[in-house]
């Protein structure tokens, strides 16, 4: 039975907006079917840039010059006798070529498997053994040689098609010398709504991943509820640098976009998203909490080397762009401080907002937990930060927050057509179209995920009497303690990470007395850390460090019961990393993965060989 339900969706931001563009349904029941329609709407419109390094410049292409690249993808594929429902997978960067695949190999009935760039070689090949695919794109053959070095049965692949690379040999092709010079149109109607269109592999936090098969209807659907939500408009910019293997950018950043009519333009790379934001100056990102977090943590940190002067107007602007934020939503009445809006924000946040480009509207951030304080920062200086949920399972979007309906601390109102409830232990339910087809060959895991028509999302969740929902935590996360008390860690680790000196957390002590923390330090607020209370930066797990780190950690936890305190903590300087096995691709911690590295310190902990807080 039922707990609760949310009844509630948000306004159709569609409605009576003369801007938009988008392609309905009725206009497209594939994603293939939806492609060929933009480019039947906007030929000659920039769909994607990127840049040449070679050339050292930014260079875009057409819908029209996509179509033509995709053609020939089509004529090649198909002349290697691959069939319809036959796996294909791709390795690549988000690029015009991705898109161009992806495209191809939809137009002709296969089935996308996304790998990771960042993913270990093991890993990549046991989603190619799993999925059984045919055919993968690697960016070199360096990758494909460590893939193929593997333990895993790589034999059902046939062809290896690799951008940089020696020459053509076996298996191997280098893409330059096998893509025809020209494509061909192809026949039409190949693919139903509800084909098999993408396997998308589950980070794997706790065991192998799991394939989510997802149809052609669960990522439209998905992508144009979504649009029903937050509007993309023909004349946005997006820039995309989440991996398009991660479900969030595929289908928000990329099929959204396609949907909206939006531009995209492919971030070089991490390590130039700054520049590149600066350059592209994008109107809307989709964006993971971390990207906001470093610079939230970059602003603060700032600030601790300006006058109390300058202090006090920051402080100032934040607490009145919130105020101005609230009266716009509804929730505050007018004050007299508004009336200093404009002239601090033209001091304060425009200078700030410059930095991610300037035209920024909004950013649409999922795929972990958002700080609230992160949140009603950016939107006080007038970046809003739409907060949403969703699960691959689920294609993934089930909620989100909206420009008119925006409670930051929520995930937002589920979109239109998807219905949510809690159950037994307030654990969230979804059903709807976006709603996965179930794992590939796991019947039993999909019995257990599934309950008949709906989707247990393994998160424990409320719903407030006006329909936004917010995550109270993972159902298998819960820590149970020696006395019985149970404990949500995501709660606990959001909470310590409010403070910047705190780049990593995870909370241990299942079965113990008191909870303990596994935490990674930003080495620069450490030293400066260290220098205000006296401390040798070089031993991080002194007694006199340890209570440092404890208190900073107990000032985080105010609002917690005393049984869900924080009594002892590790330290390291070392960033918990995918190439370390620690973190998954999409950035999650793989908890068993860090408890069983930190075994020993994690004993000491409980030893009496740890700090303990009082």
């Amino acid at each position: 039975m039922s707990i609760r339900e949310a009844k509630i969706y948000p306004l159709d931001a569609l409605q009576d907006n003369a801007d938009a563009d988008p392609i309905r349904p009725d206009a497209a029941s594939t994603l293939d079917e939806l492609f060929r329609e933009r480019v039947r709407r906007n030929p000659e419109k920039v769909a994607y840039s990127q840049y040449d390094q070679s050339a050292n410049h930014w260079y875009g292409l057409t819908w029209s010059q996509i179509a033509t690249q995709v053609e020939r993808w089509q004529i090649a594929i198909k002349d290697l006798g691959i069939k319809k429902g036959d796996r294909v997978a791709i390795c690549y960067k988000n690029s015009i070529e991705w898109v161009v695949f992806d495209q191809a190999a939809l137009r002709l009935g296969l089935v996308v498997v996304p790998l990771y760039t960042a993913d270990r070689a093991e890993n990549m090949a046991y989603v190619l053994a799993d999925s059984g695919a045919k055919l993968v794109v690697f960016e070199s053959q360096q990758q494909w040689d460590e893939v193929a070095q593997t333990d895993d049965d790589l034999s059902a692949i046939n062809h290896v098609l690799v951008f940089n690379g020696s020459a053509s040999e076996g298996k191997v092709r280098i893409i330059s010398e096998w893509l025809p010079e020209q494509g061909k149109r192809l026949e039409r109607g190949i693919n139903q709504a509800d084909d098999l269109a993408s396997i998308v592999y589950t980070s794997g936090t706790t065991g192998k991943p799991k394939g989510v098969m997802l149809s052609h209807k669960n990522m439209l659907s998905n992508a144009y509820a979504g649009m029903r939500s937050v509007v993309v408009l023909p004349s946005d910019r997006l820039l995309s640098f989440l991996p398009l293997s991660h479900t969030l950018e595929r289908t928000v950043g990329y099929y959204g976009s396609i949907v909206g009519g939006a531009s995209v333009t492919f971030n070089r790379s991490i390590a130039e998203l700054a520049q590149d934001l600066s350059e592209v100056q994008p109107t809307i990102l989709v964006s993971v909490p971390r990207i906001f977090e470093r610079v939230h943590n970059q602003i603060y940190q700032g600030l601790s080397t300006v006058s109390v002067i300058k202090k006090h107007i920051f402080k100032r602007s934040i607490k009145t762009g919130w105020h101005a934020f609230e009266y716009a939503q509804g929730r505050s009445g007018w004050h007299p401080r508004l009336l200093l809006k404009k002239v601090l924000d033209r001091i304060v946040a425009q200078p700030i907002r410059d930095r991610l480009g300037g035209q920024l509207k909004f950013a649409v951030v999922g795929g972990a937990p958002l700080s609230p304080e992160v949140a009603k920062t950016f939107t006080a200086l007038g970046m809003p930060l739409l907060q949403g949920y969703g699960l691959t399972e689920s294609s993934p979007i089930v909620s989100v927050n909206t420009i008119n309906e925006n409670k930051p601390d929520s995930i937002g109102l589920p979109l239109r057509g998807v219905e949510v409830k809690l159950m037994d232990n307030d654990e969230l339910y979804i059903r709807g179209e976006n709603v996965m087809l179930g794992y590939w060959n796991l019947p039993e895991a999909t019995a257990k995920t599934m309950d008949q028509d709906w989707l247990k999302s393994g998160d424990r969740a409320s719903i407030d009497d006006d329909g936004f929902i917010r995550i109270i935590g993972r159902i298998k996360d819960i820590l149970v303690l020696a006395n019985g008390e149970k404990v949500p860690p995501p709660d606990i680790e959001a909470a310590i990470s409010r403070d910047t000196l705190f780049e990593q957390v995870m909370v241990v002590g299942e079965g113990k007395a008191y909870l303990s923390a596994l935490v990674v330090l930003n080495p620069e607020l450490w030293r400066a850390c260290c220098i205000e209370s006296g401390l040798d930066p070089e031993k991080l797990n002194s007694t006199d460090a340890q209570k440092v780190l404890l208190q900073k950690i107990g000032s985080q936890m105010n609002d917690f019961p005393g049984y869900a305190r924080i009594r002892a903590v590790h330290a390291s300087l070392d960033e918990w990393t995918i190439e370390s096995g620690l973190l998954t691709p999409t950035l999650k911690i793989k908890r068993p993965k860090v408890l069983a590295k930190f075994s020993e310190q994690v004993d000491g902990l409980y030893s009496g060989h740890g700090v303990h807080g009082s």
